[in-house]
């Protein structure tokens, strides 16, 4: 059961001084850098441009108010555009300074779906710019290469295993988080089939309801899943030939809720079951409920990579202050706004730690910091969440 807890109004106007101050910091002539420039940052390439970092980020600089940070914002986007390979996709990242281009192992579409985003959110709130006008062709692009990892009767996007960004887990075919925003994508863009890819998450990532698919193979794969698995108040992680997720994306459920992709009552019922998981504390946001273990099916040996994905670490139970973001917003979004205070508070609380530190995760039971400090995207998100609360407006639809 929920304790009585109160908002710090101090410590969140603070954190939001301290967030302004980080992405200052982090600001390069190419745009904005993943983490704060230290040795160990820049040996794993934290120090790039990454896609879907500067994306998200871009988020949380538009609606700052702070010109230096919209102007930054927008250099990151388009520098992300002048290394757009030749067939659409966006990459992993990009050093400018060396001309060094990453696609990731096994490829990094949502790189490519943030970047769409953060183009649509820019034109919005600076409408004057044109900045989608003048990338225009290279959004055809992308779009076009996304279409191409499209199921052509599912209307889903397909990839493989550990290329989003929880790029070590084991989550392919059909990944619910892919798809949350590849529906967001299609209604920024206002592309025909965007109902149709919203009906079949829902089916598929959700086969536990009472709708049965009219066509024979979605109806064979959600049987197979209902007949195999019990219940679950949450979407599948992913849907694949005869193997499915139910480690809980707390993430995915929640951006699922925050966009669109799931009605209003359900994302209701999201909330009362993230909350009943305690995914929240003692910070937010852990972003998987039930971790995979070393020895089920789902263990990968990749999973021991760095030595990060351990049960209750990093991608598998790990705490993400910048997916605590999307959290409060969604709170927020459901009328729930003193609630989303008191979450407020929590992120502020996990920046501060370390002497506002910003880092990357925390372990997901113990609360302990690790992964790298100065993370932009902590700093853009409770940025974006602050502005989403105290404004009282839905900067994300």
């Amino acid at each position: 059961m929920e304790t009585m807890e109160v908002a710090d109004l101090e410590l969140i106007e603070a954190c939001y001084e301290k967030a302004v101050l980080l992405l200052h910091a982090n600001s390069s002539e190419a745009g904005i850098l993943a983490a704060t420039i230290t040795r160990k940052a820049a040996g794993r390439n934290y120090t790039a441009i990454f896609g879907r970092d500067a994306a998200i980020c871009a988020l949380g600089m538009l609606v700052s108010g702070d010109v230096e940070l919209v102007r930054v914002a927008r250099q990151g986007l388009v520098t992300l555009a002048q290394y757009q390979a030749p067939n659409g996709q966006i990459p992993k990242y990009v050093k400018p300074e060396t001309g060094e281009v990453d696609f990731w192992y096994t490829g990094c579409i949502d790189a490519t779906l943030w970047w769409l985003i953060a183009i649509s959110f820019y034109d919005r709130l600076c409408p004057e710019e044109q900045l989608g006008a003048g990338l225009a062709e290279k959004s055809a692009l992308a779009l076009n290469w996304l279409q191409c990892q499209e199921h052509q009767a599912w209307y889903l996007l397909q990839q493989n295993e550990a290329s989003d960004w929880a790029d070590i887990m084991p989550r392919s075919g059909f990944v619910l988080y892919s798809n949350v925003l590849w529906h967001w994508v299609k209604r920024l863009y206002d592309l025909p089939t965007a109902r149709h890819t919203r009906d079949y998450a829902n089916l598929l990532f959700n086969p536990y309801g009472n709708v049965v698919p009219e066509k024979r193979r979605p109806r064979l794969l959600v049987h197979y899943i209902r007949n195999r698995s019990r219940g679950t108040p949450f979407y599948l992680s992913f849907v694949n030939f005869a193997v499915w997720g139910m480690e809980i994306d707390v993430f995915g459920n929640v951006l699922a809720a925050l966009t669109g992709l799931a009605a209003p009552s359900r994302g209701c019922e999201l909330v009362r079951a993230i909350l009943a998981l305690e995914a929240h504390r003692p910070f937010p946001l852990r972003v998987v409920g039930r971790p995979i273990q070393i020895r089920e099916p789902l263990w990968r040996l990749y999973m021991h990579r760095h030595r990060q994905n351990f049960p209750w670490q990093y991608h598998n139970g790990g705490i993400w202050p910048f997916a605590g973001g999307f959290w409060v917003m969604l709170l927020a979004r459901l009328g729930k706004r003193e609630k989303a205070l008191v979450e407020l508070t929590r992120l502020a609380r996990a920046n501060q730690v370390n002497d506002w530190e910003f880092n990357e995760w925390f372990h997901g039971l113990t609360g302990e910091p690790l992964g790298m400090g100065g993370q932009s995207w902590n700093a853009a998100m409770f940025i974006l969440a602050f502005r989403t609360v105290i404004d009282k407006k839905r900067y994300v639809y």
